[in-house]
């Protein structure tokens, strides 16, 4: 049967800050002997650094295992508890390192009585908000399900929002197009008006001068008649 993924992960993390209580040991007794630790001081914050990505990672897995129940609710908090306690002691490496904290040979001692301690506090519950101040591994997985489901309401809601903007902006946009073509229909209406209109000015103005001409015409018939009629007529 294979190992667990997540038991070997926390193994390795174990070791490691194992190996930097055993470094700072060293580096101390350098310090008191008057010898050199720069070498050393770089090898520590190495393996500082390399065992908090190790619990960042045992932290993801674990939180993903339990969201997706691969492991039962009592053995998601006894790792919890492996996992409080490893934070813990990377806490206090920290600390030793920056001599702000506790010294090495008692870290080493902690780390050899035992990994396995049920009923260990939360060394970070100073830092926790009050929302899960005090809650238990399982508790605070299902508080960060329901914010989960908050968010994803209102990512819904959201959504919804937006889809009906862009039902407006189309019908927006259509409506635009429907004026536009009837803009297009009246301007094309006003200038056929227009070009019949100037047809029809064309035309009264040819009629009226031809009434004018005809007018002229009956007036000489007129009075081309009259001097006949005057010269034909007999006198008395």
């Amino acid at each position: 049967m294979a190992p667990d993924p997540w038991l070997s992960m926390y193994d390795s993390a174990f070791h490691t800050a194992q190996e930097i209580a055993e470094k700072i040991q060293e580096c101390n007794r350098y310090q008191r002997n008057g010898e050199s630790t720069a070498k050393l001081n770089v090898t520590i914050r190495s393996l500082l650094q390399n065992l908090r990505e190790k619990t960042d990672n045992l932290r993801d897995l674990l939180f993903r295992s339990a969201s997706t129940r691969q492991i039962t609710q009592l053995e998601g908090d006894r790792r919890q508890n492996l996992l409080d306690d490893l934070l813990t002691r990377h806490r206090q490496l920290q600390a030793s390192f920056k001599n702000e904290g506790t010294e090495p040979d008692v870290i080493r001692s902690s780390l050899m009585a035992g990994r396995v301690r049920q009923g260990v506090s939360n060394p970070w519950l100073v830092e926790e908000p009050e929302e899960t101040r005090g809650l238990g591994f399982h508790d605070i997985q299902q508080q960060q399900w329901r914010v989960m489901e908050e968010q994803d309401a209102g990512l819904d809601a959201l959504s919804s929002i937006l889809s009906r903007q862009k039902q407006m902006g189309q019908e927006i946009g259509n409506e635009l197009e429907e004026q536009n073509e009837i803009i297009d229909d009246v301007a094309n209406l006003l200038e056929n008006t227009d070009d019949k209109l100037r047809n029809q000015t064309r035309r009264v103005k040819m009629v009226d001068k031809k009434s004018t001409s005809c007018g002229m015409m009956v007036m000489i018939v007129l009075l081309l008649i009259a001097i006949v009629v005057v010269a034909v007529w007999p006198t008395k």
